[in-house]
């Protein structure tokens, strides 16, 4: 060790480094040869005017670093540029180390500068080759901070460089809800020294969130630790929704198979059910809107399906709706999603149906209870074909048929004030009136054969005929419960079945009346039959026409739609008139 103060001033000199000494108060003391000889300088004064050897446009932040370290005493390691005699900028890290005495307090700075010009160089050209590549790329401190990002980064976001190296970089880019989700899955990935991978949203510069995979790569020192992380995005979006579309459609596969469909096949070959076929095979090629009509239980949602089977969405997913069996609070969410916190209970975000019948069928059953303000935003849909999901300002497009059924009459409705008029005239683009059973009697046996064996293999029973006094009692019953009905009592007749034979007591097919409403029963009664007659009566009159100057609507001073319901209601078979005629 040096015995004196100069000396120690001769041993720096000697340094081959460019090196210097400054007071506690920050102020050079002298400079060695090696920092006079690079600049060009004398030493008095390199030592006076050190300031006019660094560039410029790195000297504002040199000297902030400098004053901000003469605070603390901590270590100065900052990157800035100095001239060299022939007047040529090199880059050099700069170095600073405190001395203090035994007491704690500053006595001497010193410090160094190094040349580092060819990295920077090597640097800069990596960071080109970085710009060049099409895919965004940011590099990380060990602890996971953003430090430098390449060009498609900061197009991608619209943020500049120093933007990204701030704190909130993260939070300013990724969706919340990912940051919160994945943060302790990034800590724990950036403590350990091995590769990684994370989806995130990430936020395009236009506001709009899309899906990246982000791949940690770590770049290893001589010993093995960590000195930086790359990460690189690749646009996943796409494949998130394909893959959101899925689960979906397997979701709504999964309720479809939990929930037994009333039967498989349309059974029967009865003039009237052969002219619903008719109009189903016509048509479903096309993407037209359907409204089909009828009473409860008639096989509605099974003309649905025939209609998706034959259409060209065939492949697409089919997606069932039942207006009647949701609440009339959460029916907007089912039909068009929601995002987390749109309400209470809205967990997170959530995939409405139209959604996720995108390419596909939706098949809006019991239509006509649905309230007023989701009938806005349904007609909006069959319209523009676009919604938003509730608690979202962001437009979503949709390319969906749409299927819609009721069992209403939704003239009344609309007059009532309970369905929008325009709504109706939307929906009812191609009507298919779904005849009731005892509009169809001819088809019973056939219908009986069918759920004979499919009940009979569920019960594992082999039954291969059906009394003849029951097959009179099934064929004169009016069937006010239709196809749903006829199924439960063929059901229950095979369970208590004990031969080869089929038989249905007659105590299962009579209606039960209030006994203290017999007079009032008594009265309706006659005048719906009287209702019945005077339309029948018209019918026939008109050979079954009903539209027109000359139809039965005209004759009756009713609306079209109007009759044609009251027609429905009262079961008339309209066709036999036109046979007579």
């Amino acid at each position: 060790m040096p015995d004196s103060a100069e000396q120690l001033r001769e041993l720096i000199h000697a340094m081959p480094t460019i090196t210097w000494c400054g007071l506690p108060d920050g102020s050079i003391q002298f400079v060695n040869r090696r920092w006079a000889v690079y600049t060009g300088l004398s030493l008095d004064v390199a030592r006076g005017q050190w300031r006019t050897a660094i560039h410029p446009e790195d000297l504002p932040n040199l000297i902030d670093r400098w004053k901000v370290i003469r605070g603390t005493g901590e270590c100065l390691g900052v990157e800035a540029r100095i001239r060299r005699h022939d007047r040529e900028y090199r880059w050099f890290l700069f170095h600073t180390q405190s001395v203090r005495d035994s007491a704690g307090q500053i006595v001497r700075w010193y410090g160094s500068a190094t040349d580092i010009e060819e990295r920077k160089r090597s640097e800069a050209q990596l960071k080109m080759i970085i710009d060049a590549i099409p895919q965004m790329i940011v590099v990380l401190s060990p602890a996971g901070r953003a430090l430098d990002a390449n060009q498609m980064t900061l197009d991608y976001t619209g943020l500049t460089l120093q933007e990204v190296q701030n704190d909130d970089f993260r939070m300013r880019v990724f969706h919340p809800e990912d940051v919160l989700r994945l943060r302790e899955t990034r800590e724990a990935a950036l403590r350990g020294t091995g590769p990684f991978e994370l989806e995130h949203r990430a936020r395009r510069k236009d506001g709009q969130y899309r899906w990246l995979l982000i791949q940690y790569n770590p770049l290893h020192d001589e010993t093995g630790a960590v000195i930086r992380w790359y990460a690189t995005a690749t646009d996943i979006d796409a494949r998130k929704h394909t893959e959101e579309s899925v689960r979906s459609e397997n979701q709504a596969l999964r309720e479809e198979i939990d929930r037994s469909s009333m039967f498989e096949e349309i059974v029967g070959s009865s003039a009237a059910l052969q002219e619903v076929i008719s109009q189903i095979t016509r048509v479903a090629p096309t993407d037209s809107t359907v409204l089909i009509v009828g009473e409860t239980g008639t096989g509605k949602e099974l003309v649905a399906r025939a209609i998706h089977k034959r259409s060209q969405r065939s492949a697409a997913a089919f997606i069932r709706v039942n207006c009647a069996a949701i609440p009339q609070s959460l029916i907007a969410s089912e039909l068009f999603g929601h995002e987390k916190g749109a309400f209470t209970g809205a967990l997170q975000r959530r995939i409405g149906r139209f959604e996720s019948a995108n390419g596909g069928t939706i098949f809006l059953d019991e239509v006509g209870e649905l309230p007023i303000e989701t009938q806005v935003l349904l007609l909006r849909v069959l319209q523009e074909r676009e919604f938003e999901r509730v608690g979202s300002s962001q437009t979503i497009r949709v390319n969906v048929r749409v299927l819609a059924a009721t069992n209403r009459d939704l003239q009344v409705a609309i007059a009532e004030g309970r369905f929008r008029q325009d709504l109706f005239y939307r929906l009812n683009v191609f009507p298919v009136a779904v005849p009731s059973l005892r509009q169809r009697r001819d088809d019973i046996p056939l219908l009986v054969e069918y759920l004979i064996e499919r009940y009979g293999k569920q019960a594992g029973k082999k039954l291969r005929s059906v009394s003849r006094r029951s097959l009179e009692l099934l064929q004169a019953y009016d069937w006010p419960g239709n196809v749903r009905e006829l199924q439960n009592v063929i059901e229950r007749a095979v369970i208590l079945s004990d031969g080869d034979s089929l038989s249905v007591n007659e105590t299962w097919l009579h209606r039960e009346t209030p006994t203290t409403a017999g007079p009032v029963l008594s009265i309706n009664t006659h005048i719906v039959d009287q209702e019945r007659q005077i339309i029948e009566t018209a019918l026939a009159e008109t050979g079954g026409k009903i539209s027109g100057p000359t139809g039965a609507a005209s004759r009756l001073g009713l609306p079209r739609q109007t009759l044609e319901s009251k027609i429905r209601s009262l079961g008339i078979d309209k066709l036999q008139f036109k046979r007579r005629a």
